[in-house]
């Protein structure tokens, strides 16, 4: 099999040009998308001067997302990974401990990582791994901060384990990702091209990075959230962070909590919009779907009271349009227009947990 890496030999991306690809997916976040578009500018720099086998200074861009659930920052990363034709794969931080434990080692993410580059060496040594949770894995005990006490096998042993894999090493990794027990069957990767993406709520630092003076009147929700102050490598280091593991990953972003006008433009504007997605659906039918605006506001409003962000959109739709949809098949050549009214009265008592994702 021909590796992609062969076969993508054209001019470096630049960053406008990966900015500009990113803002047709991915709505709002613009700072964090303009800094992820250096990074990955940089990485694709780093890998075309190893591939000229000639010396380069320039070290790995490992990116660090820090904002609430729903902001987009899954989003972002596999955009990021087709828009640079790599392999890419999401991994849970929760789900490994430290090796020699029972759980996953982290090695097991490469392999997730293989299987994605259809068992392609070359591509996976240039794919992206998106981590989330990992906030998750802050260290759990006081008695590790000094060395004393019980192991932290699923928090500090976890990022103990990953400095290796984020710095660049030769590492041995299980060719089938379900039977990683099987010694036999390893595969030697260099995951010093590997960029890595970690991703987190770190919910307990945002309302601990505001401003001590909240504006007030017309617009200030709008001014609060621009005025936040930026998390600082020693809130990180505070929340459980080992500085060690954040100096592998030298670009932090943080994203913020999307408004409705931006979740109003995440429903309507992307090519894979969710509403787009509906529309196609119903489409096989012959139904022709339309939403009116006080209908779509009444969906990102309650996204946002919920605060369930871009991710809980779809499940809201799914909801609403349930009955829609079990009778479509039976309903051909009409023409559907779902108002306020309608979204209302199929949201009204509805609990947020049962949408979460």
């Amino acid at each position: 099999m021909e590796s992609s890496a062969r076969r993508d030999e054209g001019p470096v991306l630049t960053p406008r040009q990966i900015f500009e690809r990113l803002d047709r997916y991915v709505i709002g976040q613009e700072e964090a998308k303009r800094v992820v578009a250096i990074a990955a500018h940089n990485h694709l720099k780093r890998i075309q001067a190893k591939r000229q086998r000639r010396g380069s200074l320039i070290k790995k861009s490992n990116i660090l997302l820090i904002g609430p659930t729903g902001s987009g920052k899954t989003h972002i990363a596999r955009n990021l990974a087709e828009i640079l034709s790599v392999p890419f794969t999401t991994v849970d931080a929760t789900e490994y401990t430290e090796a020699g434990y029972y759980g996953k080692d982290v090695e097991v993410m490469i392999s997730d990582l293989l299987f994605k580059a259809n068992h392609s060496v070359e591509d996976t040594q240039r794919g992206i791994i998106f981590i989330d949770e990992v906030d998750k894995i802050a260290r759990r005990s006081q008695g590790a901060r000094n060395g004393a006490g019980s192991r932290d096998i699923g928090g500090e042993g976890v990022q103990q384990a990953l400095l290796k894999l984020l710095e660049g090493r030769e590492v041995f990794v299980p060719m089938n990702v379900t039977q990683a027990w099987n010694k036999s069957d390893f595969v030697q990767i260099d995951t010093r091209d590997i960029l890595f993406i970690c991703a987190g709520t770190f919910s307990d630092l945002h309302d601990y990075g505001e401003s001590a003076a909240r504006p007030l009147g017309f617009g200030a929700e709008e001014l609060a959230r621009k005025v936040k102050k930026r998390i600082s490598v020693k809130q990180l280091v505070d929340f459980g962070m080992l500085a060690e593991f954040l100096g592998r990953l030298p670009v932090t972003v943080q994203l913020q909590a999307l408004g409705e006008d931006d979740l109003l433009r995440v429903l309507t504007e992307p090519p894979d919009s969710v509403l787009k997605e509906f529309r196609e659906l119903l489409a096989f039918d012959e139904i022709e779907l339309d939403f009116t605006e006080q209908a779509l506001r009444a969906v990102v409003r309650f996204s946002v009271e919920k605060g369930l962000g871009a991710r809980g959109l779809r499940s809201i739709l799914e909801y609403v349009m349930s009955d829609v949809m079990f009778e479509a098949p039976e309903c051909r050549r009409r023409r559907i227009t779902v108002d306020a009214d309608f979204v209302g009265a199929r949201l009204a008592g509805l609990d947020a947990a049962q949408l979460s994702t």
